[in-house]
């Protein structure tokens, strides 16, 4: 079914389709319609779920992990300074391997105080133990969201769905509605393996001391540095299993393919244009000016953020000329972050390529295709070896 909608309802509509059993949040600028949507659908009874309208984003995160050790699947989702409210349970959550799904509408973070859209919020979490994976338009929000259960649910890792806040979440769009028998099959019903109950009384996330220890069987039990191994070697597998269930997801909605980068007129591109979220579609139409041009110019849209494909990302970008990346967040005294996770990922490759790295949409700023194309021009006629310092950084739209 075809529905034309905003992205916050598109998000709303893939977390009935999951069947969510528990609902927890705390409204936020610009995730609010989003949770009142879901407040709409339990209402009518439309969803059968439980909606817990909490007195905070960290109460809300709090929900969620009860919800999930009872053997619940939960959801919630903010903005901006909710997520970071919820920062110390964020970290509870994934440390605990708790797998759910929450959608983080991205927005500014203050001071200054702004309601407008940016990356900050969800770039500064990189670091937390969540997956974060990002969409470009509301299809890949709907679709996301339903792949992202999967995911969260094999691995026991929990997952954000970032989309961009008003460019998204705000907008209309035409996006398409899978059958609730396509995604009940799949996505069957959740089982967590650790479920707390009554009949089985457990202690959980107890102190831990430096050391391992053994169990009263005399088997040896991690401690807190091999639980932190654990949660890293398994994340990193997140890459190669979410592929496959993107595969399985096209079969049973014609969607798919592409789950990790999504790569526009790459072939045979000299420059390739990097970007998260919504930006990289933008970047779709200066890519074809450019090529009237005779510039061989690509884009790579990164969709999953952490873990980091950087064995993906090199076979894809390895060789090529120029790298530009724009961004919509940075690290302060650095550069984005996404570039410098690039630099990383790169370093060493025999072909290595420049790096151009651009900010842009900080708090709202407005910004055009034609800030794209002649950033990227100017990048292409500087000569090899002028940047790449992490230190230089292009400001596109300064008041200045």
């Amino acid at each position: 079914m075809q529905v034309f909608d905003s992205g916050n309802v598109a998000a709303a509509t893939s977390v009935k389709l999951a069947r969510v059993q528990v609902v927890a949040a705390y409204p936020i600028t610009p995730q609010t319609p989003l949770t009142e949507k879901l407040s709409q659908y339990v209402d009518s009874q439309v969803m059968d779920a439980e909606y817990v309208a909490v007195e905070s984003e960290h109460s809300a995160m709090a929900v969620c992990i009860g919800a999930s050790s009872a053997g619940a699947r939960a959801f919630t989702a903010t903005s901006s300074h909710g997520l970071l409210y919820m920062a110390e349970q964020l970290h509870w959550t994934a440390g605990a391997r708790l797998p759910m799904v929450m959608c983080v509408v991205n927005r500014a973070v203050g001071a200054p105080f702004s309601i407008w859209n940016d990356q900050q919020d969800s770039i500064s979490q990189r670091d937390c133990g969540w997956i974060q994976l990002y969409a470009s338009d509301h299809q890949e929000i709907l679709d996301t969201v339903i792949k992202a259960y999967r995911l969260s649910e094999r691995i026991c890792i929990p997952v954000m769905v970032c989309y961009d806040g008003y460019y998204l979440s705000h907008t209309y769009m035409p996006y398409r509605v899978p059958e609730q028998s396509a995604v009940d099959a799949f996505l069957p019903p959740y089982t967590y393996r650790h479920t707390l109950g009554p009949e089985k009384p457990t202690s959980l996330n107890t102190v831990t001391l430096p050391g391992g220890r053994t169990d009263i069987h005399g088997n040896f039990a991690p401690g807190y540095m091999e639980l932190r191994e654990s949660l890293d070697s398994e994340m990193k597998k997140a890459v190669a299993i979410y592929s496959e269930i993107d595969a399985e997801y096209l079969d049973i909605a014609g969607r798919g393919g592409d789950p990790i980068v999504q790569c526009y007129l790459c072939d045979d591109a000299e420059y390739v244009a990097v970007a998260l979220g919504s930006m990289g579609r933008q970047l779709h139409d200066v890519a074809d000016g450019l090529r009237e041009e005779g510039i061989k110019i690509g884009v790579l849209s990164l969709a999953m953020f952490r873990p980091f494909p950087a064995d993906i990302l090199r076979a894809q970008l390895s060789g090529r000329k120029a790298l530009i990346v724009f961004e919509k967040a940075f690290s302060p005294g650095q550069s984005g972050a996404l570039r410098s996770e690039l630099q990383a990922a790169l370093y060493g490759e025999a072909s290595q390529p420049e790096l151009f790295n651009y900010i842009l949409g900080l708090g709202g700023r407005s910004y055009s295709s034609v800030d794209f194309r002649s950033s990227i021009i100017e990048s292409i006629q500087r000569k090899p070896g002028e940047t790449g310092r992490c230190e230089e950084i292009g400001w596109i739209g300064l008041g200045r």
